[in-house]
């Protein structure tokens, strides 16, 4: 595996395990017309322009989520430049476990009234 190819894998793994755990984001990654070549060629591109050589794990994926959040992306910011990736440790990618559904409230049983005793009112009068 390439270290491109590395690198490309650890952004995917990240950002598929946010979007099971973070439903807005879940949203921003199904959106049509992203991709994660697209997102990788954006995060390239913001490198290059930053003209810094190393950065921080958070930085790099604030990069890819900014990416997916934002729908006003300039094209130019994600067409592939000539350029290698080193990924400085190697991360597996996470097996994703489907969030177990919401537990339906259970109707509570009805509360039976207590019967009301009867009432006699005596007349001292009468």
């Amino acid at each position: 595996m390439q270290a491109t190819d590395l690198f490309k894998s650890t952004i995917e793994s990240y950002l598929r395990v946010r979007a099971n755990t973070d439903e807005l984001f879940a949203k921003s990654f199904a959106k049509e017309g992203k991709t994660i070549d697209s997102c990788v060629n954006y995060i390239i591109n913001q490198v290059k322009k930053s003209g810094c050589c190393g950065f921080a794990d958070e930085e790099i994926y604030s990069m890819a989520v900014h990416y997916y959040d934002e729908d006003d992306i300039d094209p130019e910011d994600t067409k592939p430049l000539n350029a290698s990736v080193v990924v400085n440790h190697h991360v597996e990618p996470a097996k994703i476990t489907p969030r177990p559904e919401p537990k339906k409230a259970e109707p509570k049983p009805k509360r039976e009234e207590p019967k009301k005793a009867k009432l006699i009112q005596l007349d001292l009068f009468a």
